[in-house]
């Protein structure tokens, strides 16, 4: 499979996980607000005198006021602008983790038959097949060993320093990467909130509005939609802030497997004492 195709696949796999994660708990929230149905009708009582009719009072919802049915519509529309880009954030964020799950990994890092083959080649003393294994088989061990390899005749020490220096340069990049999810983790709930202000202050200029009589099912209603965004940010900025730390700590890891490797790699480098 190329590299193209299985980016696609990944690309592809990314959105429609994402789309699951959101839409499977909307579901839940659309189905928990839809109005509870009508009970049966009484049967009709006797005709009485009708009522003196009365002013100034509230005005009852009625159960099929279309302000208190929540379904799928009234989910996406609450959404808006925040909730779209949280949506986006969403898909960058799972898109992210398919590839660090993919990449990320102890024999993609440090290939098993690579190690192989440089320790036996270390145990034959063929030290430039060695430097021409590392530059034909590029991968994050690789880079590193070759560094050191390419300081081979200036001593077990510079070759020492050789190494750290590039263990710190790739461990860096691979942090800078998985960087990306905690910046995604902490933006979407503060975008959820964001979102949830703007329907805060949408909901208070309803009550200015009516001169302070506002109906308390209005306001009632504005909240439920402020909080949608919320909602978002808090389910997207979980799993990925739990995704940057098991990736960061499996970072860490391969980095101490890498060092001891490393470090039997050129033992045999060091002046006897």
């Amino acid at each position: 499979m190329s590299a193209d195709l299985r980016r696609k696949l990944q690309l592809l796999a990314s959105v429609g996980l994402a789309l699951a994660v959101l839409v499977a708990p909307m579901s839940v929230l659309a189905e928990e607000a839809a109005p509870a149905p009508a009970p049966a009708p009484a049967p009709a009582p006797a005709p009485t005198a009708a009522p003196a009719p009365t002013t100034g009072g509230p005005t009852t919802t009625t159960a099929g006021d279309e302000r208190g049915q929540w379904g799928w519509k009234q989910v996406f529309m609450a959404m808006g602008t925040c909730g779209i880009v949280i949506v986006l954030l969403s898909v960058a964020g799972l898109a992210l983790v398919i590839d660090f799950g993919v990449n990320l990994r102890r024999d993609k890092l440090i290939p098993p038959h690579v190690v192989s083959e440089i320790e036996q080649l270390f145990e034959q003393e063929q030290y430039e097949q060695a430097i021409e294994l590392c530059e034909a088989e590029d991968c994050f061990f690789t880079r590193i060993l070759g560094a050191g390899l390419a300081k081979l005749g200036a001593g077990y020490e510079r070759m020492t320093i050789a190494i750290q220096e590039a263990a710190e340069e790739e461990m860096t990049a691979l942090y800078h990467k998985i960087g990306w999810l905690a910046l995604i983790g902490t933006i979407a709930p503060m975008l959820g909130l964001l979102g949830t202000v703007i329907g805060m202050i949408d909901s208070f200029s309803t009550i200015v509005g009516k001169g302070g009589a506002a109906n308390p099912v209005d306001l009632a209603d504005g909240i439920s939609k402020a909080l949608v965004t919320t909602y978002e940010g808090l389910v997207v900025a979980i799993p990925v802030l739990s995704a940057y730390t098991f990736f960061k700590n499996r970072v860490a890891r391969i980095m101490l497997e890498l060092g001891v490797i490393t470090g039997d790699l050129l033992d045999r480098f060091r002046p006897a004492q």
